[in-house]
């Protein structure tokens, strides 16, 4: 499989397997903890990603000690230092990098190797799906150096993951939530011993690939835009076109072939 993949500072890529790519923050040095520049190099990942043949793509750090420990302080003066306008500018383009990876087409796979805090934790809710191993720590750690939790997507994804009240919490007292704690309140899908972590990811990326392409890029497009609507009736809407769509397609007349033939589907994506 043949990626145009740009070389960048702060992230790399890799294919694990067919159709599974790997985003990997590479600052394992600094528990892969942001920069201003990795956050522009979301963008341009996802820019080059985004018509990639691929099923999935896993989201992970780079080492052993952590997934993405927050932003870099050793460059806080940067921020600080800004005017209005500049650090504006700066908020949006951090929130147009983690906004282009959660609008990826294929679903986006967070594996979560120790810390996940401030905007490393903004980065793995923008994941569709997150597995975490027993060293994972989650925080909305903002509120800590003088922001708020409405920071690049983490106080949507919060109050729509965990309910407003308890999003509020995590909020406003900043606190760790460990891994088991994490897997009970639905902040991760579930965790997993650290040493089969990649396996399971990988297995759930296989689990995906084995369906429908065209039909999991649409059942991705209803779950998100339904996030993003309160109205039932533009939900239904929404999946009406969706379905009437994917039932053009050829690969809902060889599912059902297959399955009254009792063989495993052979999707295309077409």
């Amino acid at each position: 499989m043949d990626i145009d993949f740009p070389e960048l500072e702060t992230l790399t890529f890799e294919i694990a397997e067919e159709g599974v790519g790997v985003l990997r923050i590479n600052r394992p040095d600094r528990m892969n903890s942001q920069t201003i520049r990795m956050f522009s190099e979301y963008g341009e990942a996802a820019f080059a990603l985004r018509d990639a043949p691929l099923r999935s793509l896993v989201v992970t750090g780079a080492g052993d000690r952590a997934f993405c420990a927050g932003f870099d302080l050793d460059e806080i003066h940067q921020i600080t230092e800004m005017g209005v306008r500049e650090f504006l500018k700066f908020q949006e383009t951090a929130t147009g990098g983690i906004q282009a990876i959660r609008h990826l087409p294929f679903p986006v796979i967070a594996a979560i190797h120790g810390p996940a805090t401030g905007g490393g934790l903004a980065l793995a809710l923008a994941a569709d799906i997150r597995l975490c191993d027993e060293k994972a720590k989650f925080s909305a750690a903002f509120v800590k150096v003088g922001l708020s939790v409405g920071e690049l997507g983490t106080s949507y994804h919060l109050t729509r993951l965990l309910g407003p009240a308890v999003a509020a919490e995590i909020g406003y007292t900043a606190r760790i939530v460990g891994a088991e704690e994490a897997a009970r309140i639905g902040l991760v899908n579930r965790m997993v011993p650290a040493d089969s972590l990649w396996e399971e990811t990988l297995a759930m990326a296989r689990l995906i690939a084995s369906n429908s392409p065209s039909g999991v890029r649409m059942s991705k497009r209803a779950i998100q835009r339904n996030q993003e609507i309160t109205s039932y009736a533009a939900a239904l809407e929404l999946e009406n076109r969706g379905q009437a769509l994917m039932s053009r397609t050829r690969d809902m007349p060889e599912a059902l072939a297959a399955f009254k033939e009792k063989r495993p589907p052979v999707f295309t994506g077409e």
